[in-house]
């Protein structure tokens, strides 16, 4: 059977309560007014007695209900209450549990007074107009003071307004709403009517003070706050949540990631708008907090860690909603947070991704399209765009349109047909269309996607390019036959980190880049031809993902990364040095090593002998081109090469 359990209520928290507790217990919720019985539709299950009650009255219900436990979360202001509700349960022997709310620190211009008639004393000899959000049934103590500069923000109730009328408070003076009021919507009231001072309560965080005095603060108003009543013992709301959970089933936290689309709460799904309309707090990062239209909490969180922090420190928050911009399936932080959110009881709500819109607004089709995202993430533009008829890219913090556009134009892409979408779902969205070329000069808003089309890609990439193919100079190259054995043994996957040593032309630094599209490629090299020529062929085959570092290694070789796969075409008698560097940044690398001396290949096996735990493999390529002589062909021989390959043999760590 389940505990009968009385709750006190009176405050948000009191509602939040009954919410919480309703499956777990038999609930008898008690209300001083119709207005607080009013607060409590919508939960089920729940008895609810109205009416102001003295201890002796409290006493006799008591004894009429037989509670199990009984919980004070009346307001704090409501001291008399509490002391009722506490020497009644003692008589009868009933535990009590008391809710006290969280207060907030002023700021530092903020006056303490003891009573609302401290306030009007204080107030009295001021000039300036006064803002009172102390509720209607403190309008009385404020008599006496120029009713003319007074402005009332009371309840939508008849009682309210007859308090201000008893007090007179002209109508125009009035401002009726119920809250809770963000920042915002206490700025806006101070400024509209020029207060110079706000008077408040202490009333904690569920009851905005925070909110109003961070609002005084903005707007150089004086914070006038009615002090709080002494403290008692009791726990906070989170507390005593997390005390309830250890004895009651209380209802499981629900989260609900939530796509938002673009920007505008225009383009929220009906599912994303019940969400945020039903949840009990919202995160998220503050840009996209600040598209939306809220009136529930919010922290400023998005992150796994930070996320966790706020649930682990607010237990009684149990509907909470994380908002994701465009879609929670796309390049979004989704895929994490549900890592960590594992053990909770989730739902992901998707929305509508911008590069979407922009497709829908240009007629394009986008299941045919490539996607990147340059928004605080590392991806290869060139390549992409330079491989696909079709892609949608997010520009994001130094990755501007106008750089991207700039870059296709340096790799020969100049021509691919360009559209930039603005603030798109914003009533100042802009799209703006041409060439690369004619686009690269705009000043575009950070918050864009732009949509490339390019009228001839390339196909498919295989291993051995035709010599012909590169920018050739003085500097040797690793020939094509030679060159398809090497990148075979070598196998770098598209997230592969590449170091080329002696890069020469760059011709394995070219395939590898190809190879590695969305990893990276480091081709170092101490020639000033050969850095002429890598430059040179880095931009034929569009490789955006190509890094030349210029000099000597090991030494330029210590602030590259980690690299996991190594191809070694020239070391400078420094072969030792450089594979004990691989091998100490990543003990698992692959490393390939070309030889045509006899010396280097002694090197090679006397270094095989020292990294012993790297396995070796070793195999001679002898390569012979036929060239035309008169009516035939002969045989030319080139050098045959040894081709080492050492594999390391654990991952570091």
């Amino acid at each position: 059977m389940k505990d009968k359990i009385c709750i006190f209520a009176g405050t948000t928290e009191g509602r939040q309560l009954a919410s919480l507790l309703k499956d777990a217990a038999n609930l008898v919720v008690c209300v001083a007014t119709d207005y607080g019985e009013v607060l409590l539709d919508g939960i089920e299950g729940i008895s609810v007695h109205t009416g102001r009650m003295d201890e002796a009255e409290i006493v006799r219900f008591f004894a009429e209900q037989q509670f199990a436990r009984v919980i004070d979360v009346t307001h704090p202001y409501a001291a008399l209450v509490t002391q009722n509700i506490a020497a009644a349960a003692k008589a009868a022997g009933i535990p009590v549990l008391r809710i006290l709310r969280e207060s907030d620190r002023a700021g530092s211009n903020a006056v303490y007074v003891e009573t609302a008639a401290a306030a009007r004393d204080y107030l009295q000899n001021k000039e300036g107009n006064i803002l009172l959000t102390t509720g209607a049934k403190e309008l009385a103590s404020y008599m006496g003071l120029d009713m003319e500069r007074v402005w009332a923000r009371v309840l939508p109730l008849i009682s309210s307004l007859e308090a201000c009328e008893a007090a007179g408070i002209s109508a125009a003076h009035i401002l009726a709403a119920q809250g809770p009021f963000s920042f915002e919507m206490n700025l806006a009231q101070i400024q509209a009517i020029g207060a110079k001072f706000i008077v408040t309560k202490a009333s904690g965080k569920n009851g905005g003070f925070k909110e109003k005095i961070e609002a005084a603060d903005a707007a150089g108003a004086v914070p006038v706050i009615v002090g709080a009543p002494p403290q008692t013992e009791g726990l906070t709301f989170d507390e005593a949540v997390a005390q309830l959970e250890k004895i009651y089933p209380i209802r499981k936290r629900k989260i609900v990631i939530v796509g938002v689309g673009p920007g505008s709460e225009n383009y929220l799904t009906p599912q994303a708008k019940r969400a945020l309309s039903l949840c009990d707090a919202v995160l998220g990062a503050k840009p996209v907090l600040d598209t939306l239209s809220l009136s529930k909490p919010c922290c400023a969180a998005y992150q796994p860690e930070k996320v966790c922090a706020f649930l682990k420190s607010h237990v009684s928050v149990r509907r909470v909603a994380i908002v994701m911009r465009g879609d929670t399936g796309f390049f979004s932080g989704t895929k994490k947070l549900l890592e960590e959110l594992k053990d909770e009881d989730v739902t992901v709500l998707p929305g509508i991704a911008s590069p979407v819109l922009l497709a829908a607004k240009l007629g394009v089709s986008w299941h045919d399209a490539a996607f990147l995202s340059l928004h605080g993430r590392r991806a290869n533009l060139v390549r992409t765009v330079a491989r696909n008829e079709k892609t949608f890219v997010l520009a994001g913090g130094e990755h501007t349109p106008a750089r991207m556009l700039q870059k296709l134009c340096a790799y020969g892409l100049g021509d691919c047909f360009c559209s930039v979408g603005e603030r798109l779902s914003y009533p100042d969205e802009k799209i703006s269309c041409g060439t690369a070329e004619d686009l690269k000069k705009g000043q575009y808003d950070s918050l864009s996607v732009v949509y490339i089309e390019n009228g001839r890609p390339e196909t498919g990439v295989s291993f051995g390019i035709s010599d012909e193919k590169f920018v050739r100079g003085g500097v040797p190259m690793t020939k094509a036959e030679v060159r398809a054995v090497s990148m075979a043994k070598l196998a770098p996957d598209k997230e592969s980190v590449v170091w080329d040593v002696g890069a020469g032309t760059g011709s394995i630094s070219v395939e590898c880049a190809l190879a590695a599209c969305d990893g990276a490629v480091y081709a170092v090299e101490k020639n000033p031809a050969g850095i002429a020529l890598l430059k040179q062929n880095a931009v034929r085959f569009r490789t955006d993902n190509l890094h030349i570092i210029e000099g000597t290694a090991p030494a330029v070789l210590c602030d590259l990364p980690a690299p996991t796969h190594v191809f070694i075409g020239g070391s400078g008698g420094e072969l030792h040095e450089i594979l004990a560097l691989v091998f100490e940044k990543n003990p698992a690398a692959v490393v390939v090593i070309n030889a045509i001396t006899l010396e280097t290949q002694a090197e090679v096996l006397s270094c095989a002998k020292t990294f012993a735990s790297a396995a070796l493999e070793a195999v001679s390529v002898s390569v012979a081109r036929a060239q035309p002589m008169g009516r035939y062909h002969l045989s030319t021989a080139q050098n045959p090469v040894w081709i080492y390959t050492l594999r390391g043999g654990k991952a570091d760590g």
